[in-house]
């Protein structure tokens, strides 16, 4: 079964994001990094709630703060 496709809605100079991309890699999931300040509408819809988590196959989001059990129910 193939893996769900999962982005990662970050920034940089973010230590929050930083501490996701440790507990994303540890579970050792692959995710697709997206960078909000590239784009004035992804700022405006996460500025405030990254890092952010979500499942391509059904848009579920995933909000900070999370750990390794959270984003294991998240994905399963």
């Amino acid at each position: 079964m193939p893996q769900t496709e999962i982005r990662l809605y970050s920034t940089g100079f973010c230590h929050l994001c930083e501490e996701a991309v440790a507990i994303i890699h540890k579970a050792g999931i692959i995710t697709t990094h997206i960078d909000i300040a590239d784009d004035g509408d992804l700022f405006e819809r996460y500025g405030t709630r990254i890092p952010v988590l979500q499942r391509v196959d059904t848009d579920a989001e995933l909000d900070w703060p999370f750990d390794d059990m959270s984003v294991s129910r998240f994905l399963a």
